[in-house]
């Protein structure tokens, strides 16, 4: 037994002699530690940055689409490119038909065209 007791004595020495180089090392260790979570908060930075540069971006491209949708879809702008592109021409009032029910009419003479469509059906 007293070899063994010998044996535990010397390894409580030379772990004497390793707690300054360990002590050292778990410093060392801790100050990586601290650096590199400020490089990873940086760097986060960063990227919320860009993000944000991003998203900013996308929504003035949006409200640019939008307004550009707005003016395209504008009723002169819509007439307009229907008589420059299509040759269509503003419409007058003999030429409306109205379809309601059964009957069939120009608008601005709707009850005499129907009355007459119902003298010619019977």
């Amino acid at each position: 037994m007293t070899m063994v007791m010998k044996w535990f004595k010397r390894q409580a020495e030379d772990i004497e002699h390793f707690k300054p180089f360990l002590s050292v090392f778990i410093i060392i260790c801790a100050l990586f530690t601290v650096v590199f979570i400020q490089m990873e908060e940086r760097r986060m930075g960063y990227a919320i940055l860009k993000y944000s540069r991003d998203q900013r971006l996308a929504v003035e491209e949006k409200r640019m689409k939008e307004l550009q949708l707005a003016k395209i879809t504008r009723p002169q702008h819509v007439e307009k490119l229907a008589q420059d592109r299509f040759t269509l021409k503003k419409v007058q009032a003999k030429q409306i038909i109205q379809l309601t029910g059964a009957s069939v009419g120009v608008k601005s003479s709707v009850n005499s065209v129907a009355n007459s469509a119902d003298e010619e059906i019977n």
